[in-house]
């Protein structure tokens, strides 16, 4: 008897069916693996962000300046709105505060009548320096690190009071 050679309808549909199966899953396992076995971007430390100009501040006072900063997470790259307490010490020295209370990540604000930082969740205040005066808070604000250049201000990460800079 003799067999043939050539493939009957049946096997050639089992063959594409089977060949369609691979293919997609390749495409699949493609991606995922790059995912699995390839890190994602670390996140990018030391970016300063321009935060204002030194000539808008006024010595011994607050001001909320406003920026844009680039956050990266993972692949994902987004642009933020964000904010910062400027205090003006001297003609070349700024203190710049992360917005967010230490007890419990409350916005507080300015309070120019008494001269303090205010936090309206538990009443904690800080004094101009950022240092506690009343409430709950454990310690000092937080502070963003700080750069003038040509007169330019430039905000970069935020160190957690009593952290070495």
């Amino acid at each position: 008897m003799n067999q043939q050679l050539e493939p009957d309808r049946r096997t050639f549909l089992l063959s594409m069916i089977y060949g369609l199966w691979a293919f997609m899953g390749l495409m699949l396992a493609i991606p995922a693996s790059v995912y699995l076995l390839w890190p994602p971007k670390p996140k990018k430390e030391d970016v300063w962000a321009e935060a204002g100009r030194l000539s808008e501040l006024q010595a011994d006072t607050a001001a909320e300046l406003v920026f844009r900063r680039n956050r990266v997470d993972g692949w994902k790259v987004s642009s933020e709105k964000a904010t910062t307490w400027a205090v003006k010490i001297s003609t070349d020295e700024v203190i710049a505060f992360a917005p967010q209370c230490p007890h419990l990540g409350c916005a507080y604000h300015w309070n120019a009548s008494k001269h303090e930082f205010l936090c309206p969740c538990h009443a904690s205040t800080f004094s101009i320096q950022g240092e506690v005066l009343t409430g709950p808070a454990p310690r000092a604000l937080d502070r963003y690190d700080l750069k003038i250049e040509h007169g330019k201000l430039f905000v970069g990460s935020v160190r957690k009071s009593g952290e070495p800079a």
